[in-house]
C-alpha cells in the first residue's frame, strides 16, 4: 500500500498513544489507539470528507475519563486501505470492519459512536450486529429508514442532497473534488461550518490525507455504493441504548429527521444544539464529550 511517508497529522498528546495497522474483514485499517488496554472500549468513527483526524481532541478526554479508545481511517481513506470497485464500499462491508475492529481488542462489544459516514456505519452496525455496540453515539446522521423515506419525499432534503447524486458521476465528480487543491471540500467545511471552526492548518492536514494513492475515489465510492448495493439491514429498531446529537444549522441534512431517527431506539435520546451545523464535533468538542460521557456512564 503506497502512501505518503509522513504522518499527515500530529498525534494527539495523550501518554501512550499509538498509530496501529489492524487486519479487519479482509482489509487493513489504520487506527489510532490510547488507554488502558483493560478499560472499556470507545470507538470513534469519523465521517465524510475527514478521517481519524477529525476526534483528535475527543481522545485525551475519553481516556482520562478510563476509556480505551479506538479511532480508524475507515477503509479507503487516508493511511487505510483502498480496495477496488464500488461493491467493496457496500454498507455491510463498512460495519463489518468495525465487527472486527472490536474483536482486534479481545471484545465482544464497544461503545461506538460516529458523525456523518461514520454515524451511517454506526447505524447500520447496531441494527446489524446489535451484539456488538454497548452505548451508540449518533451525530448528525438520520436511522437510515428515516433518511431514505425522507429523502423520497421531502423536496428540501432531496434539494440538499444534490451532491450525493452527483458522486455517482464517475471521473466527473472525481475530477470536479479535486479540482484546485480539493476546492469543494474545503469549502463545504468552511462555508457549512460557524466562522472559526477549522483553520488553515486543518484544511493542509485534511489535503494531505485527499491526496494518498487512490484515497479520492475510494471516498467516492461510499456514497456510489450507498446507491448501487445498499444492502438494508434485518431490522429496524435499534436495542442499544442511543444518544443523538444534532445540530440544527446543518446544511445537508433537515432536523426534522432527528426526532423520527430516536423513534427508531428502544431507549433513545436526542441533544438538540440550535447554534451548531453538520460539523458539531469540531464546533461544540466539550459538549459533545461531556455528553458522550454521561450517555456511556449512565
Amino acid at each position: 500500500m503506497s502512501r505518503n511517508t509522513d504522518a499527515n497529522a500530529p498525534l494527539p498528546d495523550v501518554e501512550g498513544i499509538e498509530r496501529t495497522t489492524r487486519e479487519v474483514n479482509g482489509v487493513s485499517l489504520h487506527v489510532v489507539a490510547a488507554g488502558s488496554t483493560d478499560a472499556p472500549l470507545v470507538v470513534l468513527l469519523h465521517g465524510f470528507p475527514e478521517f481519524w483526524y477529525e476526534w483528535r481532541e475527543y481522545v485525551g478526554p475519553l481516556v482520562e475519563a478510563g476509556y480505551r479508545v479506538l479511532v480508524p481511517d475507515q477503509r479507503g481513506y487516508n493511511w487505510s486501505e483502498k480496495p477496488d470497485g464500488v461493491r467493496a464500499y457496500r454498507i455491510t462491508e463498512l460495519s463489518g470492519d468495525i465487527v472486527d475492529l472490536i474483536a482486534s481488542e479481545g471484545r465482544e462489544r464497544a461503545h461506538v459512536v460516529g458523525h456523518d459516514w461514520g454515524a451511517a456505519v454506526a447505524w447500520d452496525l447496531a441494527l446489524r450486529h446489535p451484539d456488538s455496540v454497548d452505548r451508540l453515539g449518533i451525530v448528525n446522521v438520520p436511522h437510515p429508514t428515516v433518511f431514505e423515506s425522507t429523502l423520497r419525499s421531502n423536496l428540501t432534503q432531496m434539494r440538499k442532497s444534490w451532491y450525493m447524486f452527483f458522486f455517482q458521476l464517475s471521473g466527473l465528480a472525481d475530477w470536479y473534488a479535486g479540482r484546485n487543491e480539493y476546492e469543494f471540500m474545503v469549502t463545504a467545511m468552511a462555508e457549512g461550518s460557524n466562522p472559526g471552526t477549522f483553520e488553515e492548518t486543518d484544511f493542509e492536514r485534511y489535503r494531505r490525507a485527499w491526496s494518498e494513492p487512490d484515497a479520492l475515489p475510494a471516498m467516492l465510492n461510499w456514497y456510489r455504493a450507498l446507491f448501487r448495493h445498499n444492502d438494508e439491514p434485518p431490522r429496524e429498531t435499534v436495542t442499544a441504548p442511543t444518544l443523538v446529537l444534532w445540530g440544527e444549522n446543518d446544511q445537508a441534512l433537515i432536523p426534522e429527521m432527528a426526532p423520527r431517527s430516536v423513534d427508531y431506539c428502544e431507549d433513545g435520546r436526542l441533544e438538540r444544539f440550535p447554534d451548531a451545523t453538520h460539523w458539531l464535533p469540531h464546533e461544540r468538542p466539550d459538549r459533545v464529550i461531556d455528553s458522550l460521557l454521561t450517555h456511556f456512564e449512565s
